[in-house]
């Protein structure tokens, strides 16, 4: 039986009398004449790597600052951590040996990413995602001792063709430095490829550095972690997992997948019509906001959805299909879709399971994830793998209700409002129609911060054609779990 380890040592120049239990915990104690304070660190959440040259064992950590920056086991709340190295010197160098194979033996028991691809989308948000990576997240790499192979993107969708083609052998995931773009091109590229149902299960990881940042924030504070650069990195080294559920978002035969939202109206104008004030950085969003709703749109249009359980009294029953084409064989027979692929879920509902809801509309919003943005928190009940997505809907009100509600978004109050329609459903229909003000001109579909459909008249153009129609009905379904990405704690 493997006993708890003993030994007189010095840490940090301090006389100490330490032991390692086999569980990995490193505990000691001063002398009295230094101190006489007990101290700990734990090789699962605060250990990142080691070195052992002769009878000296560095012991690279990230811990909790507390008083003189060391940590006393793991607390609470949101405290920020910091690197910091404890130096054990043993009293001979077969004691080293033994301590720093206790040592290995308890970080590779824990399923760590030993090699990872690492995209950087260097266009991002202020464009401070390569000195982000050279300055905050290779020095932790290089003391937890993983490997990566860095690649840059150096156009739209470049992420996407990266994880097409890429030798996925060779990696233990993928991690994006960007906002959330950059992910849902990498989740696309994966599910297009014929090994999809292998490729979707290689975990996947962000780490913030670009305008929208709302599946790094979520992951953080879904748990209670302080939400930053360096936390989010050694979230990715520590390897923990979780499940994460994947739209379809189809028309016809086309598809998207998606991870984050879908949005239409006054999220989706502010979102994709401030990119010419993004010399801004994110203030560019609050800025654009408020000349949205000093200047407020309204959307005719219709939404079928199907509730989830407790959702059902929401809406009216569907009793004719004749507006919505999109009947339920659209998620059927998706099979004929796309050769080769994810071809998307292959559930249908019946048609009393739906129910609609008539415009006018300022927003219809779509969420897997609680925040969008760093401070936007638009569905505060979204969970990562629940099978459902969080609608929300903003209905028309007066302005001064409006800004009101908008500032409440910050922490998810606004869906108290009796101005904001809020639950969760298994799938969902879109039929965008025009603005009430203007009739000739239409809407922005926006999608994980992507165009996907625009009318007329909007103002906004892109470089190519847009994925699908504005007008034509829109369906979402939503696979439960699909994906995996790396998840603190």
């Amino acid at each position: 039986m493997v006993e708890e380890m003993k030994e007189r040592i010095r840490v940090n120049g301090f006389l100490s009398e330490a032991s390692l239990s086999t569980a990995g915990e490193l505990r000691w104690r001063r002398d009295l004449d230094s101190g006489g304070e007990e101290r700990s660190l734990t090789v699962e959440s605060e250990v990142l790597g080691l070195l052992t040259e002769g009878r000296n064992i560095s012991i690279r950590a990230f811990v909790n600052e507390g008083k003189g920056g060391f940590s006393c086991g793991r607390s609470g709340g949101f405290r920020k951590s910091s690197r910091k190295d404890f130096v054990l010197e043993m009293p001979t160098e077969e004691a080293a040996e033994l301590w720093t194979d206790r040592l290995m033996d308890c970080l590779n028991s824990l399923g760590r990413p030993k090699r990872l691809l690492i995209i950087v989308n260097p266009y991002g948000g202020k464009k401070c995602a390569r000195k982000i990576f050279h300055t905050q997240i290779r020095p932790l790499l290089a003391a937890a001792n993983v490997m990566y192979t860095l690649q840059e993107t150096e156009y739209q969708l470049h992420a996407k063709e990266i994880a097409y083609k890429l030798d996925l052998l060779k990696y233990d995931g993928i991690v994006c430095v960007s906002g959330d773009g950059v992910l849902v091109e990498v989740f696309n590229g994966l599910l297009k490829r014929e090994d999809w149902d292998t490729a979707i299960k290689v975990p996947l990881g962000i780490i913030p550095a670009g305008t929208g940042n709302g599946l790094a924030k979520s992951l953080s504070d879904a748990v209670g972690e302080m939400y930053s650069i360096q936390h989010a990195t050694f979230a990715i080294i520590r390897g923990h997992k979780r499940s994460l559920d994947v739209t379809t978002i189809m028309q016809n035969r086309t598809k998207f997948f998606s991870i984050l939202m879908l949005t239409w109206g006054l999220i989706a104008d502010v979102d994709i019509e401030s990119e010419k004030y993004r010399w801004m950085g994110r203030n560019r969003l609050n800025f654009y906001c408020f000349i949205r709703t000093m200047k407020l749109r309204k959307y005719h249009g219709r939404v079928e959805f199907v509730p989830a359980p407790g959702h059902e009294f929401y809406g009216e029953e569907v009793k004719d299909r004749g507006s919505m084409n999109t009947s339920k064989a659209q998620g059927c027979n998706s099979a004929e879709v796309l050769h080769g692929g994810y071809q998307g879920p292959t559930d249908c509902f019946d048609h009393s399971d739906w129910r609609f809801l008539e415009g006018p509309f300022i927003s219809v919003s779509l969420f897997n994830v609680p925040w969008i943005g760093e401070d936007a928190k638009p569905a505060p009940e979204a969970k990562f793998s629940d099978g459902f997505l969080d609608l929300a809907i903003l209905k028309d009100c007066a302005k001064a209700t409006l800004i009101s509600l908008l500032k409440k978004m910050s922490d998810g109050t606004h869906v108290k409002s009796p101005y904001v329609i809020y639950l969760k459903v298994k799938a969902f229909r879109l039929v965008p129609g025009n603005r009430v003000e203007n009739p000739t001109k239409g809407g922005i579909i926006d999608v994980d911060g992507e165009v996907i459909a625009r009318g007329d008249g909007t103002g906004v153009r892109g470089k190519e054609a847009d994925l699908m129609a504005y007008g034509s009905p829109i369906q979402l379904v939503v696979d439960k779990g699909l994906a995996t990405i790396f998840s603190p704690r």
